[in-house]
């Protein structure tokens, strides 16, 4: 676990100061345990939106994924976590934040990597892990959240109605996604299924009818890197990167782990720092590479454009 953000820290993001202010362990109330009605038990959380979270958070613990869509483990782990607070039939909530779009949500909970994984119990943030974990270890978490809930006053639960969110309470239900495009709805179901061969295949379809269709550009990266993590055992990569610091296959493979867990500067950083003294076969590899990564983070990323720069120096 890493250090509980203070409350002053979410100011701009969301309003904690009037929860801060009462003295930890401290019960929200002597009533009896209340039980609210929302649409679901899963929701989007923004900059705009999370204060509505952080009430709820009074009634039942909000469990926070703080995720993005090249990230990795967080597509292993937020099934996991789904699951998890379904099966616990509205005692916890599940907000899912994307940080890429959220930065202010992102800075407030300090997350250095993702996924990152935060409780909110009456108000208070209790940062839970980091990284992808099994399934039976995001259940045992839980069960410690459901006990300093419980310390904490905070008792109660949620039923769900569909319908509940159609009279605009408190938490909405999110709009229906618009229609994906044959092949990346295609690609979507193969990656459900653990497909990832199929997947690729679909995006290149996409690719080859339109190459212009950035999303299938992306979606390709994308799970071209989810297919190469899924062979990788992560510390014999490593220690081979750190054995032979010139060997481009390691330092290709760390810098895939490097991006998959959130250390976008770091990936960015080794491979163009082995392009700068690389023959021009491993050039290639290593310009590929980092293409794809500019992809999978986004292009407009202030991150990319730096090191889009660089790679662009060191070429010319």
């Amino acid at each position: 676990m890493t250090n509980t953000p203070d409350a002053a820290s979410f100011r701009g993001a969301v309003d904690l100061s009037g929860l801060a202010s009462r003295p930890a362990g401290q019960p929200t109330t002597t009533d009896a345990a209340p039980q609210q009605t929302l649409p679901g038990l899963i929701y989007d959380g923004t900059d705009q939106n999370f204060t509505q979270f952080i009430e709820l958070s009074n009634t039942v613990p909000v469990i926070v994924d703080l995720w993005a869509e090249w990230c990795g483990p967080c597509k292993q782990l937020s099934p996991a976590l789904e699951r998890a607070v379904n099966d616990y039939a509205g005692r916890l909530v599940l907000v899912k934040v994307d940080v890429d779009a959220n930065p202010q949500l992102a800075q407030a909970f300090q997350a250095q990597s993702i996924p990152t994984v935060v409780a909110i119990i009456g108000g208070r943030p209790a940062p839970l892990f980091v990284g992808a974990i099994p399934e039976q270890q995001v259940r045992d978490v839980f069960e410690q959240v459901l006990q300093i809930a419980e310390q904490n006053g905070v008792t109660g639960s949620v039923s769900v109605d569909e319908a509940a969110g159609a009279e605009g309470d408190e938490v909405a239900s999110e709009p229906e996604p618009e229609p994906l495009p044959p092949h990346h709805q295609e690609a979507y179901d193969a990656i459900e299924r653990g497909d990832l061969d199929g997947a690729i295949a679909e995006y290149r379809l996409a690719i080859a009818q339109n190459p212009a269709d950035d999303l299938a550009v992306a979606g390709l990266a994308q799970v071209s890197l989810l297919k190469r993590l899924s062979t990788v055992d992560a510390s014999q990569v490593r220690d081979a990167a750190a054995s032979a610091p010139k060997d481009a296959d390691a330092a290709l493979a760390v810098a895939d782990l490097d991006l998959s867990g959130g250390h976008v500067d770091d990936a960015f950083g080794r491979l163009l720092d082995l392009f700068a003294t690389a023959d021009p076969a491993t050039r290639d590899l290593i310009r590929t590479r980092l293409v794809d990564y500019f992809e999978i983070v986004g292009v407009t990323d202030p991150r990319v454009i730096k090191a889009r720069g660089r790679l662009a120096s060191l070429l010319y």
